[in-house]
């Protein structure tokens, strides 16, 4: 697979993901090509070595596993961490109003999102819909609306003339709304049930909740002289699970003496502190059940975690030569020169010397360049799940990811080969030995 194929393949992904349950839907379609089989957490597991699984929690957070030759407490488990959601904005429960003869949708801002960068797109909705059927049953189904079905207006400069110097400033209560329609007969809250209904050939009396994301309806692109850049809205993170996909996804993982992990979950974007986020016990209690499967001794799951090691992927700060005070000067990470080793004192990355090392000595062994990235110190640090994983597996976790530009906001931009790279390093961690 050459860079431009594999990044083609990414904004396909993204463009068929614009919520974290239509992330979830596209993995698993992936899998059951290569014939991953679907487990329940609440079944009994007979599971078999070098055998293909997966498991998927509350739609939208998935760990996807291969058993490897060997017992996990001989071998341990390779790890790779990302995460399937990104910041943006969320419809609220009782989303519709009327004013000024227009119907517009309340929305909760969902994590760290540059609010700017949602203004003036064409923008729309996609999530899931609970619903009932006439017996009772509920149903619980996906829906994207294709169209461009929401706005976001600016405000003109001729009222606002200190936009470009104060920048844009939005209040989360009062200027986030979208406008939906022009305000006619109809309830603004009927509207909303309909066009929901009817996209689902429903009754609308027949909804009950929904989760909606509000997502950017203009499809990934590349750009640039030589088209060595691509954009997108959720790089930060389907960027990472794609990669971590993709080194999953091939005929050499059946020949491993290790179990091999790829654990993808929802809610990084707010803390990650739920019962399917990284600082729950979603990996844990799988991890446990593979141990066991292996050997039901008291130990074997902790020498399992004790002989592992995880490889926590996000994406990271590529330097923006516009705003130079914003970098340590000293850790400028470039795009298109390979994966950056994320580090921080304080473990806001989980990075340590050791795991540093042997990450380098992957990036060696599959001919991939790697970077470094130290954070700036006036400037607070963000994190990932690497920390919160490991404090609770106990696991060796180096923070890994590649470079990008705008990160948070609804347009991002990271470079060709810098995803090419980073899915032949973490093949690479996954066949070495």
């Amino acid at each position: 697979m050459n860079a431009r194929k594999s990044v083609q393949e990414l904004l396909d992904f993204i463009d068929a993901s614009p919520s974290p349950w239509h992330a979830v839907t596209s993995i698993k379609t992936h899998l059951e090509i290569w014939k991953f089989q679907e487990l329940s957490e609440t079944q009994i597991w007979n599971l078999q070595p070098n055998q293909r699984y997966y498991v998927v929690r509350d739609d939208s957070s998935i760990i996807i596993f291969v058993t490897g030759k060997q017992a996990v407490a001989e071998t341990g488990y390779k790890i790779i961490g990302a995460h399937t959601d990104s910041p943006g904005l969320r419809l609220k429960p009782k989303a519709a109003f009327g004013t000024d003869g227009l119907i517009r949708l309340g929305v909760e801002m969902y994590g760290g999102a540059i609010l700017a960068t949602f203004t003036d797109r064409d923008l729309s909705l996609a999530g899931q819909v609970n619903y009932q059927t006439p017996t009772g049953k509920l149903i619980t189904q996906q829906l994207k609306f294709p169209q461009a079905l929401l706005r976001l207006p600016n405000l003109a400069i001729h009222m606002n003339r200190h936009v470009n110097e104060q920048g844009l400033k939005l209040d989360k209560q009062t200027e986030l709304p979208l406008i939906l329609a022009t305000l006619k007969s109809q309830l603004p809250k009927d509207y909303l049930h309909n066009l929901i209904a009817q996209a689902l050939a429903i009754n609308p009396e027949q909804i009950l909740s929904w989760e909606f994301n509000v997502y950017d309806t203009q499809a990934g692109t590349f750009w640039g002289a030589e088209q060595e850049f691509y954009a997108n809205s959720q790089l930060d993170n389907l960027a990472s699970c794609h990669a971590a996909i993709m080194a999953l996804l091939n005929e050499s993982v059946l020949d491993n003496e290790a179990t091999l992990v790829c654990a993808l979950f929802d809610h990084e974007e707010v803390g990650s502190e739920t019962a399917k986020g990284a600082d729950g016990n979603f990996l844990t209690a799988i991890l446990q059940r593979i141990a066991d499967s292996y050997d039901t001794a008291t130990e074997a799951y902790q020498r399992a975690l004790a002989n592992s090691f995880m490889l926590s992927v996000d994406m990271a700060h590529a330097y923006q030569p516009n705003f130079p005070y914003a970098y340590e000067t000293q850790h400028k990470v470039y795009m298109n020169q390979g994966p950056v080793i994320k580090i921080n004192a304080n473990q806001r990355y989980a990075s340590a010397s050791v795991g540093t090392a042997k990450f380098m000595q992957w990036c060696q062994q599959a001919s991939v360049p790697y970077q470094q990235y130290s954070h700036h110190s006036n400037i607070a640090c963000g994190s990932t799940i690497g920390p919160m994983s490991a404090a609770k597996l106990g696991v060796k976790t180096v923070d890994i990811g590649s470079p990008m530009w705008a990160m948070h906001s609804i347009r991002e931009s990271a470079g060709v080969l810098d995803h090419y790279y980073l899915i032949k390093v973490l093949k690479q961690f996954l066949n070495s030995p």
